[in-house]
C-alpha cells in the first residue's frame, strides 16, 4: 500500500522574470532536515522530496495559488500511486517569485522491492504555467531497520523542525522501528534501542547512551512502532546522533546516524 501527502512552506526569495521552474530538488531527512544520503528506502519508510517553485506568481498582497499532483510508477511504467492536482494557497508577505515546497511518499510496510519513479507537477493558477520533476528511488527488500526519521519542536509531532538550530533550542528526534521479529510465545518484539550523541571528533558526549527496550504493547497488526528522544541544543558545534536498534528475537542490528548542526545563540 502506498500513500502520499504534499505540503508546502513559504519563505522569502529573490525576484526572477523567468517561466515556472522546479529547482533545487533534493531528498531530505524528514520535512525540514538535511540532505538524505541516498534514494534507497525500506518498506515502511517515508521519502521526502524538497524543491523550490521558481517563477511562481505572488500577487501584491502576498497571495500564492498553485496546484501540485503526484504520480509514482514502477520500473515497467505501471502506475502504483496517483494524487490528483491539489490546490494549495499560501501567504508570502515577503513576496519575490520563489517558494520552497515539498512532497512525500510513504512506502507501505509490505511493498515489494523494486525501482520506482515519482513525478511531481506544479501549476501556477494565475497563468496556468506548469513544471514537472521526476525523482527516481529504490525500495529495498523488507528488513529490520529504522525508518521515518524526522525532527520536531514538540513531542506531539505537530511542528516540524530542521536538523539544525541555535543554542537554547530543543528538538525531538522521532523515528519508527520496522521489520522486527516477534517472539513465538509472547507475539511481541524484543527490541533494544540506544541513543547517543557524538561530537565533531566522533566521540560520545555521554559515557553511556540513553537506552530503551520495547517488549510489550505492540499490537499484532502493527508493522512498526514509534520512538523519540529529546535533543537539547546547549552548545554550538557539529554533532551527530547515533541510533542503534537491536532485534533480540531476530538477532539483527541496525544503526542510523543523524547529522545535527548547532549555531551560537544570536
Amino acid at each position: 500500500m502506498w500513500c502520499s501527502l504534499a505540503v508546502a512552506a513559504v519563505l522569502a526569495a529573490v525576484h526572477a522574470q523567468t517561466g515556472l521552474q522546479i529547482t533545487n530538488t533534493r531528498l531530505t531527512i524528514g520535512e525540514l532536515g538535511g540532505t538524505r544520503p541516498n534514494a534507497q528506502v525500506l518498506p515502511g519508510d517515508i521519502l521526502f522530496i524538497a524543491f523550490d517553485i521558481d517563477g511562481v506568481t505572488i500577487d501584491p498582497l502576498g497571495a500564492v495559488r498553485y496546484t501540485m499532483s503526484l504520480e509514482v510508477t514502477n520500473a515497467l511504467g505501471k502506475q502504483v500511486l496517483k494524487q490528483d492536482p491539489r490546490e494549495i494557497a499560501e501567504f508570502a508577505p515577503l513576496r519575490g517569485s520563489k517558494i520552497p515546497a515539498r512532497a512525500f511518499v510513504t512506502v507501505g510496510a509490505d511493498q515489494d522491492p523494486g525501482n520506482f519513479s515519482c513525478k511531481i507537477t506544479v501549476t501556477d493558477l494565475s497563468n496556468k504555467s506548469s513544471a514537472t520533476i521526476l525523482q527516481k528511488f529504490d525500495v529495498l527488500k523488507k528488513d529490520f531497520g529504522i525508518v521515518g526519521v524526522n525532527t520536531f519542536y514538540d513531542e506531539e509531532r505537530r511542528i516540524p523542525a530542521p536538523t539544525s538550530g541555535f543554542v537554547g533550542q530543543l528538538i525531538v528526534v522521532n523515528f519508527v522501528i520496522v521489520g522486527f521479529t516477534r517472539d513465538p510465545k509472547t507475539k511481541q518484539p524484543i527490541v533494544e534501542i540506544e541513543f547517543q550523541a557524538l561530537d565533531d571528533k566522533n566521540q560520545p558526549t555521554m559515557p553511556e547512551p540513553l537506552k530503551d527496550k520495547v517488549d510489550s504493547g505492540i499490537k499484532e497488526e502493527d508493522s512498526g512502532f514509534v520512538r523519540q528522544f529529546p535533543l537539547f541544543m546547549n552548545r554550538p558545534g557539529k554533532f551527530s546522533v547515533k541510533i542503534k536498534a537491536t532485534d533480540r528475537v531476530g538477532n539483527r542490528v541496525f544503526t542510523y546516524d543523524l547529522p545535527v548542526t548547532i549555531y551560537p545563540a544570536p
